[in-house]
């Protein structure tokens, strides 16, 4: 649960934007849709390897990249 200390004269604008950044630093948004449905360790071994495939192939030069 996120907290936010904000004073009396200071407007909503300015909490809120206090919020999403404390937001983004605290990955909150993310983990709750990594949580949403669960994936096995399986799957998520097999992510890991494809993307460092992927890394690795565009560190060569055998695809394009950005």
């Amino acid at each position: 649960m996120l907290l936010i200390d904000s004073k009396d004269c200071e407007s909503i604008d300015r909490a809120l934007k206090k919020f999403k950044k404390k937001a983004d630093r605290t990955q909150l948004i993310k983990n709750l849709r990594r949580r949403k449905h669960f994936t096995k360790p399986s799957v998520k071994r097999r992510e890991l390897v494809l993307k460092a495939i992927y890394s690795q192939k565009l560190e060569q030069g055998k695809i394009p990249g950005k």
